[in-house]
């Protein structure tokens, strides 16, 4: 089973629409609630990302009998300096953003502490690529 997200950049009245659907199908489809919960947060954190800072980008969701892998793909600034960006707090969002709730600098690292895998692939001035794999 495959599924495929656009996500708008600044799209905030749509953001974590795809996350939602995906952990509505899940639930569906009978996966244990505290896998669909780790899936629905790194998911929504990799979402979220694309929405503040990438100007939007692609999300592919594939389900297998063993795994559930998501790649998402931006076409933003990139990642400048990874090990600095997957520590807690760290965040390039604005204050504006953080006004609105978000850029509380834990994206990456929630990503990684609720998938079984995580590559983070970044060219600067060319966006991010984001796999995120859980073991079913």
């Amino acid at each position: 089973m495959t599924f495929q997200f656009t996500v708008d950049g600044n799209d905030f009245l749509r953001a974590g629409e795809a996350s939602t659907a995906v952990k509505r199908t899940l639930k569906q489809l009978g996966l244990e609630s505290s896998l669909v919960r780790r899936i629905g947060i790194a998911m929504y954190e990799a979402e979220m990302n694309m929405v503040i800072h990438a100007h939007g980008g692609t999300i592919w969701v594939e389900l297998t009998d063993t795994k559930l892998t998501i790649v998402l793909k931006d076409r933003g600034p990139g990642i400048i300096d990874i090990d600095l960006a997957m520590q807690e707090g760290y965040s390039t969002a604005s204050q504006e953003i953080r006004e609105l709730g978000f850029g509380a600098g834990m994206g990456l690292p929630n990503m990684k502490r609720y998938s079984d895998r995580l590559e983070v692939t970044t060219q600067v001035g060319l966006g991010t690529q984001i796999i995120l794999e859980f073991n079913l």
